[in-house]
């Protein structure tokens, strides 16, 4: 039944064609006024800086590192520095565990508080493997050689010393003096 409803229905009805000519047009002028903002979120810009690890106690060097940014550039740097004082302290105890007690104060005597703190306490720093009051006496007779290379290479001495055949005018003495003393 429903088939013969379907059927009869398709042939009755004519097809419905639009017209050509039937156009529709439509013009329309839309004026809106307003302002809007615009909010930007984005991370600001950074240099970061390099991270130095020297966790091994057995090390003797120090991670430095830093950064600076603007609002353009940015830049980081690192590196690591040696320090000299600890491994002198390393030398020192890894020369006194093998049994060499002299080396060992010898290298801790090149720190010149170490040196002072030895000679105030009767105990000078070895010197070429003399110890006690030998290397006492030879560090002063060092020092008093070291002063009597000063004194014999001062220039204004050599220039009056009778040994040494000079031949300079009074005016270049003089002009040498002035110059001297305006320094």
């Amino acid at each position: 039944m429903k088939l013969l409803l379907i059927l009869l229905t398709l042939l009755i009805s004519n097809p419905v064609f639009a017209e050509d000519d039937d156009t529709i047009k439509s013009e329309s002028t839309v004026t809106s006024e307003g302002t809007m903002e615009t909010t930007i979120n984005s991370p600001p810009p950074s240099a970061i800086s390099p991270q130095i690890s020297a966790s091994n106690s057995d090390l003797c060097t120090v991670g430095v590192a830093g950064a600076v940014q603007t609002q353009i550039l940015g830049i980081s740097a690192g590196r690591t520095v040696r320090d000299m004082n600890c491994e002198k302290l390393k030398n020192a105890k890894t020369m006194y565990d093998m049994g060499m007690k002299v080396a060992a104060v010898s290298v801790m005597c090149q720190d010149e508080r170490v040196f002072d703190a030895m000679l105030n306490a009767g105990t000078p720093c070895p010197k070429n493997g003399l110890v006690g009051d030998k290397a006492r006496l030879a560090w002063e007779m060092e020092a008093v050689e070291e002063h009597i290379q000063r004194e014999q290479n001062n220039p204004i001495r050599k220039m009056f010393n009778e040994d040494v055949e000079t031949k300079i005018g009074l005016g270049v003495i003089i002009s040498t003096i002035a110059f001297l003393f305006l320094l």
